[in-house]
């Protein structure tokens, strides 16, 4: 079972999929790591990159040397180290996942919000190699359960494209309600795209998703409940 302590607590699930799945708090030196991955798997995770929709009409050197700048290992680190900025204030969340002492991916928390709201949206990825190992449904589950249990969050979303199957189903396998369409919501791959949004609440998993999960993985006849 995952251990909640704190806002950034190590996450650790010992056997469930046979082999230990670590969600750690994400370290600005982890940058070239995610890049290097990112970019080995730029194929599998191209389609769903964000896009800024701003470009000038007549695009300076300046302009074209930081989009390089953006897309390099410096960037990266620089994307990390915004991560780790905006985390101080308790407005997001990003944990690295390692399954078996190897990185394939990474879960982030986002646009936190306090007060009445309690809420926050969810993004992550996975490197192709590991998919469909249910590592991923996994480690969502474990970062949801911090977010309710330890965070006191009320609400998770998911904004998902609909094309994006595999990403859908890792939300639909956990019980996450689909509740409509978001038309043209995010710039992503150089247009404006269409996002399906996905929630959880905290009454929904009394007893914690990843114990719902874990249920739904025991054989018929297991005892398991």
């Amino acid at each position: 079972m995952a251990r909640i302590r704190s806002w950034s607590a190590t996450l650790t699930e010992p056997g469930l999929l046979g082999r230990p799945l670590v969600l750690r708090p994400m370290r600005i030196s982890d940058a070239r790591t995610c890049h290097e991955a990112r970019a080995a798997n730029d194929s599998w995770l191209g389609p769903w990159n964000t896009t800024n929709p701003v470009r000038p009409p007549r695009p300076s050197r300046a302009w074209r040397t930081a989009a390089r700048i953006r897309q390099s290992r410096a960037g990266a680190y620089a994307g990390a180290l915004s991560g780790w900025l905006h985390a101080l204030p308790g407005t997001a969340a990003r944990w690295v996942i390692w399954y078996d002492g190897q990185f394939v991916g990474q879960v982030t928390v986002f646009r936190i919000a306090w007060g009445p709201l309690r809420s926050a949206e969810v993004g992550y990825w996975i490197d192709e190699r590991f998919a469909g190992r249910g590592i991923m449904p996994t480690a969502l589950a474990m970062a949801v359960d911090h977010c309710f249990q330890a965070l006191r969050l009320h609400r998770i979303e998911a904004g998902i494209q609909p094309e994006n199957k595999a990403s859908r189903r890792v939300v639909e396998k956990l019980g996450f309600r689909e509740e409509g369409t978001r038309e043209r919501q995010v710039h992503v791959n150089g247009a404006w795209r269409d996002h399906v949004c996905y929630a959880i609440t905290a009454e929904e998993v009394p007893g914690g998703l990843l114990s719902r999960w874990r249920n739904s993985l025991a054989p018929p006849g297991s005892g398991v409940s």
